[in-house]
């Protein structure tokens, strides 16, 4: 059990949905906004960006990054975390995700370890990209997709490769494929005996279990994540009507817990931001 707040994040829209997917996934700076200012009233602490070009599809833009940063900020002030992805999705080279996060400077960004340092060869560039991290003051959270990349990353913080001591880490249950549906022991190998210990970790789901593996993940230590990117469903199966909805349940669900919510300056103070 953990005995400090729980983080809820929420990651509203993901590189692959769109409208057709569901009508109320947001899309531009505006939409992100109003999806923001909802999720921080349901109790998130925390918002992942993904950000769109013209056509809807997956970008790595630091002025739109920028844009959509502008207008959370002026929903919801500092009341949130801003979370951007390097997510690649088939699209962009290592260099090309590193480079958007150094022009963007964001407040804090997820990096898959398998997309930025997949070989030995990239261990380099991505060690003098991850001092880069460190003297900017960005807060980084890897995702983990495996278990034995939480083994890998632990390796690469003994080698100095990863130079943070305590770094936040994302475990991901299951993967981005149709009807994709995560349970609770989904969480088991990550957090196993035999497994590296991260003190601060996070776990999202995908499928209408999210909400029993989030808080599985809580009472076991972790923070959670949800949202459209990974699930659409609430638990009985039927569609959720917002992101908002899924971030309510998830905190209806901690609180009959007995498991309190963190706020930003909490996660802030957590991850040595500001």
């Amino acid at each position: 059990m953990r005995s400090s707040p729980v983080v809820i994040a929420v990651a509203p829209n993901g590189g692959r949905r769109t409208k057709a997917d569901h009508p109320s996934l947001p899309m531009g700076p505006d939409e992100l906004a109003r999806t923001a200012a909802q999720c921080l009233e349901a109790g998130a602490a925390m918002i992942h960006v993904h950000v769109r070009d013209r056509e809807g599809r997956h970008l790595l833009d630091a002025e739109a990054y920028a844009c959509a940063s502008t207008a959370i900020r002026q929903a919801v002030g500092d009341r949130l975390v801003i979370q951007i992805t390097s997510e690649a999705l088939g699209v962009y080279r290592p260099e090309e995700q590193m480079a958007v996060v150094r022009q963007a400077r964001p407040e804090a960004v997820s990096l898959a370890l398998r997309e930025l340092a997949p070989q030995e060869a990239d261990e380099p560039a991505f060690a003098e990209f991850m001092q880069w991290i460190g003297k900017e003051g960005v807060a980084p959270q890897i995702i983990l997709y495996a278990p034995e990349e939480a083994v890998r990353l632990a390796e690469l913080q003994r080698r100095g490769i990863v130079p943070f001591e305590n770094i936040p880490v994302l475990y991901v249950l299951g993967r981005y494929t149709v009807s994709q549906t995560s349970r609770p022991a989904d969480l088991l190998p990550f957090i196993a005996p035999d497994m590296p210990v991260y003190s601060d970790w996070m776990t999202c789901a995908f499928g209408r279990y999210e909400t029993a593996c989030v808080t599985a993940a809580a009472l076991l230590g972790g923070h959670v994540r949800v949202g459209f990117e990974n699930n659409l469903d609430l638990p009985d199966g039927t569609r959720a009507p917002s992101n908002a909805a899924l971030v309510d349940r998830v905190a209806q669900t901690l609180g009959v817990c007995g498991a309190p919510l963190a706020d930003a300056a909490a996660l802030r103070k957590e991850w040595s931001l500001g």
